[in-house]
């Protein structure tokens, strides 16, 4: 799917929860380069999805899937 890009999604709950990119570093245990690149990224690892869910108390699974399914939707009408 190419209208999820999952590290946007995770970029903007950061900045809707009002954290940093340090504070979100020092949390996942890496560095604030390591974060840059997640942040980047469109895909990502799946247990890395779920510690950042857990970690930001938002389903990003959830999130993703239901763009998923408001997607396969619109497809089926065309």
């Amino acid at each position: 799917m190419e209208s999820i890009h999952i590290g946007n999604m995770i970029k903007a709950e950061l900045k809707a929860q009002g954290r940093t990119v340090t504070w979100f570093a020092k949390a996942i245990h890496t560095d604030r380069t390591n974060v840059y690149k997640i942040l980047s990224k469109d895909t990502i690892d799946l247990k890395l999805l779920i510690r950042i869910s857990k970690l930001l108390h938002h389903n990003f699974l959830l999130e993703c899937s239901s763009t998923i399914l408001f997607e396969a939707q619109k497809a089926t009408k065309v």
